[in-house]
């Protein structure tokens, strides 16, 4: 069984709660209404429900089953407000809140603070750093995380390494040349993530062009650095380096590179980039040699579970982004691994 087809049983076995506040778009209410029908969440759109509905009819799809969060009803808009206002985390004085109770992608975000909603889906239509100024300043960050950031995972045909041909990544997408504590709270965040998705004994090797001390200079400095902050703040994580890709996978090569103990050299399932230069080409390489799939890139480091899709995404990919959401969400809840 496939990385995905896994992923998706574990989210139909407890659907999570979603909110959409780009239902408006037609690829966005397509994914909705598969999502429904197949069981793999329970939708919510968040917008204009007339709107919403006008659009539904003209597109053929029905919204039987969908939740709608209308924004144009001001007595409900009143009573999000009065709630929000009274929660510890809500970030705005009254005119403030009142304001967002109608702009979709806050609104949903705001629904996560007061716990109506597991995870809030967007991208086809806002912007990502528009995603992550709305997340960070209304959902926050999560302990001990002082950087927004992305993680994958790829599945390579023919390969054994990793996990069984199961490699993770981060950051590919979003921080483009974090520091030794940012590169640090990327590392702890994609563990978090992989375990979540994936139940794995995460082995996170922070790759270089050194191995273990065979250079010796500023950008080897950053990442060894990151390793010990790393260590310092999550020792219960299994996070090493600095390796270059081969040692960090190759068990054969790790032997001959590396000259001490070491969880990680030659056996690491997850792979921390040092900015996203190396991470992004790093990403397309294994795709276009090797014919890989690449689930992800997934936000990291929220509160709650804050996702973001391409804007040209298809309705699939759509669906298993927001099925990997989901298994994010049960392990936040409790619901799977931490």
């Amino acid at each position: 069984m496939d990385l995905m087809q896994t992923l998706r049983e574990r989210a139909a076995a407890r659907p999570m709660r979603v909110a959409f506040p780009e239902g408006d778009n037609e690829t966005m209410m397509r994914a909705v209404r598969e999502l429904a029908d197949a069981g793999l969440a329970e939708c919510v759109l968040v917008g204009d429900g007339a709107e919403l509905a006008r659009l539904a009819s003209e597109r053929g799809v029905s919204l039987d089953g969908i939740e709608v969060v209308d924004i144009a009803d001001e007595a409900a808009n009143a009573a999000c407000c009065e709630r929000y206002l009274a929660h510890p985390d809500c970030k705005y004085k009254p005119k403030g809140a009142a304001r967002r109770m109608t702009r979709p992608l806050e609104r949903a975000l705001i629904m996560q603070v007061l716990g109506d909603v597991d995870v809030m889906f967007a991208g086809i239509a806002n912007a990502t750093g528009d995603i992550i100024l709305a997340g960070q300043t209304i959902v926050g960050l999560a302990d001990g995380v002082e950087t927004i950031s992305s993680c994958g995972i790829a599945q390579v045909p023919g390969w054994s390494g990793g996990e069984g041909g199961l490699i993770g990544f981060g950051d590919s997408a979003v921080c483009v040349d974090p520091d030794a504590s940012e590169l640090a709270s990327i590392a702890c965040a994609s563990c978090d993530t992989v375990a979540a998705l994936t139940g794995w004994d995460v082995r996170c090797a922070l790759l270089s062009h050194s191995t273990d001390g065979s250079m010796d200079n500023a950008l080897v400095d950053k990442v060894r650095a990151a390793r010990d902050i790393a260590n310092e703040r999550r020792p219960d994580l299994k996070i090493d380096g600095e390796f270059q890709f081969d040692a960090a996978v190759r068990a054969d090569v790790a032997a001959k590179k590396v000259h001490r103990e070491s969880d990680v050299a030659g056996r690491a399932n997850l792979l921390i980039w040092p900015d996203i230069n190396v991470g992004n080409i790093g990403v397309k390489i294994i795709q276009t040699l090797t014919g890989a799939d690449a689930y992800g890139p997934m936000l990291q480091g929220f509160k709650k579970i804050v996702c973001d899709c391409s804007r040209s995404a298809p309705v699939s990919e759509i669906v298993g982004n927001v099925v990997m959401s989901c298994v994010r969400a049960q392990a936040l809840a409790g619901e799977g691994q931490a």
